[in-house]
């Protein structure tokens, strides 16, 4: 290969050729450069979390106080009627009277609704017949009682004299049994047919409904014309639904935890959705036994309970309507406070330290007693974070009732500590003990009155 020449006028100078680096130097250099980076970047995370780790956290503080607390319950659920009848009829047939409408009021005793009663009658006719026979058959029994009586009187006395032999006797007493017995049935098949008449006719009067209670019609699901089943072999038909709206109550779901907290009489404030700009009061009234039922096919099974109150204030309610109560369940008086937001949970000391992550330790081959105990100190503890000297104190605190904004602290606390209220991330995740902190200038103040 010839080497390249250059060309200055008449005179040329010859260029040698650049030897190429060999592959494997190129490669070193590579490596270089990149451990060159990476060691760069090492030292700058290393310095940046240092300097971020050693910063003071900026947080927001509040002295310990002393407040009146009131413990609230919330709970949702429906507005309905406190006196509230299904009607049902208990005979099945045609719907001819209907002279009720839905929303229209209506006093004990007027007329709801009226059943064809030709099958009814029939059956009560027939067993006024039956009556009649059985009546008839009764009286028969009775004369031949009366007769068979009169002869075995008879048959007596000729026997004492003699005059009739022992099988003729015999046979004037088995007659007066016969004739006995004959009359109990008799008696007892009159009484049958006397039940079935008093049935027949009962059917009948069931014929014809009125309203048990003074109401309003709050639900009508039939109309005239239509056939309904009777309860007498099942449930039967929902024909209307009758509410005194005068008398209304709130039913709400609490929980298993809530529920415990709560008796008859606790005052409540009530919020319907309805009337937005209207606050009423209440009264509980009834707590549930028993637990509500999961809905089928629900993916979590809630346990709640229903607990009534009743509403004092009259106002144009209408059944099924939503509601908010606010239960007022405990009260404390002048005892130490402070914001709910400066209490928060850390590992105790040998768990897994502060960072809210739990040591691993292998607890199969522990006894049933170390590893209880193991277990109770790997236990998340409740804590608040005292100032103190430009450092926080990580103290542990015990925790009574609290309201929407302030938490009671039975131990842990004294009047007049400053803690940190805020922030959230300061409070849940940075903060540690003897940790460096600078107070916001501009600390905003916690909710509540005190």
């Amino acid at each position: 290969m010839e080497a390249p020449t250059t060309s200055t006028g008449a005179a040329q100078t010859v260029v040698p050729p650049r030897p190429r680096p060999k592959k494997k130097d190129r490669t070193m250099r590579w490596v270089i450069a990149v451990l060159i980076v990476l060691f760069a970047g090492s030292g700058a995370g290393g310095y940046y979390f240092y300097r971020k780790k050693d910063a003071p956290v900026s947080v927001q503080t509040e002295t310990v106080g002393r407040r009146d607390l009131t413990e609230i319950v919330v709970a949702t659920g429906k507005i309905q009627p406190v006196v509230l009848v299904k009607i049902s009829p208990e005979v099945s047939g045609e719907i001819i009277e209907l002279p009720v409408k839905e929303g229209q009021a209506v006093n004990k005793g007027d007329l709801l609704l009226k059943i064809k009663p030709d099958f009814y009658n029939a059956n009560r006719n027939s067993a006024q017949a039956g009556y009649a026979s059985a009546q008839a058959g009764k009286t028969l029994a009775k004369a031949n009682l009366d007769k068979a009586e009169a002869e075995s009187k008879r048959a007596r006395e000729l026997m004492g004299n003699k005059l009739i032999s022992d099988s003729q006797f015999l046979d004037a007493t088995t007659a007066f049994e016969v004739a006995h017995a004959q009359f109990e049935t008799a008696t007892h098949q009159a009484d049958v047919a006397k039940a079935a008449l008093a049935r027949a006719e009962e059917e009948l009067s069931k014929t014809t409904m009125y309203s048990p209670i003074t109401g309003t019609i709050s639900k009508l699901n039939s109309q005239r014309g239509e056939r309904v089943v009777g309860t007498a072999t099942m449930a039967g038909t929902d024909v209307m639904t009758i509410a005194n709206l005068d008398d209304m109550e709130a039913r709400v779901d609490i929980g298993e935890i809530d529920v415990v907290l709560i008796v008859a009489g606790q005052k409540t404030r009530l919020e319907v959705d309805a009337f937005r700009e209207r606050k009423f009061t209440g009264a509980v009234t009834e707590i549930a036994n028993t637990a509500k039922t999961s809905l089928p096919g629900s993916q979590q099974e809630a346990t709640k309970f229903e607990v009534k109150i009743r509403v004092q204030e009259k106002e144009i309610f209408r059944p099924g309507m939503s509601v908010t109560a606010e239960i007022e369940t405990r009260h404390r008086t002048n005892v130490l406070t402070v914001p709910i937001q400066c209490v928060t949970t850390r590992l105790p000391k040998g768990a897994g330290g502060n960072t809210g992550k739990t040591g691993a330790q292998d607890t199969n081959s522990l006894s049933p007693a170390e590893r209880k105990k193991a277990e109770e100190a790997a236990k998340p503890i409740e804590v608040v974070f005292a100032v103190e000297h430009g450092t926080v104190k990580m103290l542990e605190v015990s925790r009574g009732i609290s309201d929407d904004a302030y938490v009671e602290i039975t131990s842990g606390l004294k009047e007049g500590q400053e803690v940190v209220s805020g922030g959230y991330k300061a409070i849940n995740r940075e903060l540690e003990d003897g940790k460096k902190i600078k107070k916001a200038e501009d600390s905003p103040p916690a909710s509540g009155k005190k």
